[in-house]
């Protein structure tokens, strides 16, 4: 087990046990895996401790003194739901063991106790504890918000949203979620996960740009112990932790190739394998991609798979630009301050007319991503009652570069090949964020990677042609 970071709180283990010397052997095997140790010597006290610690594993034996491990499961499980129970059992119990999983263990454990089997398991059942306080607080989040209330706007375009989502989270087929950088899409897949039947189970989310090629295929399908150096045990992958949940898997067009088949055959055979197996893992998860880029012309350059794409898009789902519904600016802003506005000692009332022009004139290249960083900002500023123009910091880029004569623009002679005109607005947007290859992206509306992989081509070209 990997040990937590200084700043983590060490994750409790409560351990009931009426064999002492067994019970010191694993509160020292726990404490040197880096978890804080709770002991108990029968089911009595360890009530009094689960109430007193609030642990998030506890480890039992199921033949105890007085009350029997069963009995003390069910009350554990009454009393505090969210910790996960582990039962120590011998070969001739393995029969209550069983029954003690119908009860709501997470699984069990044989004596004599082998302490890798031991660790494992109470770091996979860690894993699920975290997860589903994790999904616990989103749903609280989610509460709050109502759901579709979440998706802010009284706009035709989000109406049509609202009813599309509703539409597609009762069904459990694939759903592709596309739009522009800062339009929401995140929000589009937590709200369709919480209005379908798997809201009661995980979110799992992951980024396909921002963990590194190599990595991704395990932390997708994860790894055994021993399949490369480091792998020191077995860990799940994001697909075996949405078991009987959703899958977010978050700009999905930056997949590498590679990685694509393999998802691919994911998807058709419903198991993974992880690295270092041959050994099928059966997993039902529901799976919801994103993606800023053109996957139409992906398909077309060869980029992304057609047959992926089709598994993926069941449903595809379209979310709108801020431009394209400029009028829910007005009540987006009001969101927005009613949200950071109530963190201030002096309450904001209201917007300026002055700081709503400049608001609503504009372009929102970030979109709603953007104004609610702008207003965040805004509001910590302002001096108050009213947020005021000056108050309201906009950033000076237009919202896409466009071909255009005359200063500060960018003129693209006629004849001019697509691939040169795609590096002139490349050098254009990275010149007019200053450098900002993240800001540059946003201008373009492509991620920061695609950006990064474009540019680098340019340089290379200019380094052939230099060179030639």
């Amino acid at each position: 087990m990997s040990a937590p970071s200084p700043e983590a709180p060490l994750a409790k283990v409560l351990v009931v046990d009426d064999d002492a010397t067994l019970l010191r052997m694993l509160e020292q095997t726990l404490t040197r895996a880096g978890y804080q140790v709770f002991t108990a010597p029968d089911a009595e006290t360890g009530l009094e401790e689960l109430e007193r610690v609030a642990p998030d594993i506890v480890a039992t034996d199921l033949k105890l003194p007085g009350m029997d491990g069963i009995e003390f499961l069910r009350q554990a499980r009454t009393r505090r739901p969210v910790s996960e129970v582990i039962v120590m059992t011998g070969f001739a119990t393995l029969e209550r063991a069983v029954e003690a999983m119908r009860l709501g263990a997470y699984d069990f454990v044989e004596k004599p106790i082998d302490r890798d089997r031991l660790l494992r398991t109470v770091e996979k059942a860690l894993e699920k504890h975290s997860l589903q306080a994790e999904n616990t607080r989103l749903r609280a989040r989610l509460a709050e918000g109502q759901g579709l209330a979440r998706l802010v706007g009284t706009s035709r375009a989000m109406a049509a949203l609202r009813e599309l989502i509703e539409r597609v989270a009762a069904t459990d087929a694939p759903v592709l979620i596309t739009g522009a950088s800062g339009t929401g899409k995140e929000v589009v897949a937590d709200v369709i996960h919480a209005l379908s039947s798997r809201a009661s189970g995980p979110l799992v989310k992951i980024s396909c740009a921002a963990i590194p090629d190599p990595l991704l295929e395990s932390e997708l399908f994860g790894y055994e112990k021993g399949a490369f150096s480091g792998a020191i045990q077995a860990k799940p992958g994001r697909f075996e932790l949405a078991n009987r949940g959703t899958l977010f898997l978050d700009e999905i067009g930056e997949m590498p190739a590679p990685m694509q088949a393999k998802l691919l055959r994911v998807l058709q055979d419903g198991a993974v394998q992880r690295l270092g197996s041959t050994r099928d893992i059966h997993v039902d998860a529901r799976v919801v991609t994103a993606t800023n880029v053109d996957l139409g012309r992906a398909l077309a350059e060869g980029r992304f798979r057609e047959d992926l794409y089709h598994r993926l898009s069941v449903f595809e789902i379209q979310v709108p630009r801020l431009a394209d519904h400029a009028d829910d600016i007005p009540v987006l802003v009001d969101h927005f301050l009613a949200r950071y506005g109530a963190r201030r000692a002096l309450p904001l009332e209201r917007v300026s007319p002055e700081a709503m022009k400049a608001l609503l004139s504009h372009p929102w290249s970030g979109n709603v991503r953007e104004l609610e960083n702008v207003i965040q900002r805004a509001v910590a500023l302002a001096a108050g009652p009213a947020l005021a123009e000056t108050d309201v910091h906009l950033a000076t880029y237009a919202s896409r570069p466009r071909p255009a004569a005359g200063p500060g623009g960018l003129l693209i002679p006629t004849g001019t090949k697509m691939k040169d005109a795609e590096d002139l607005l490349i050098e254009d947007a990275i010149r007019r964020a200053g450098g900002n290859r993240e800001r540059a992206a946003q201008m373009l509306g492509v991620s920061s990677r695609t950006l990064t992989r474009r540019a680098r081509r340019t340089h290379e070209g200019a380094a052939e042609t230099d060179g030639a």
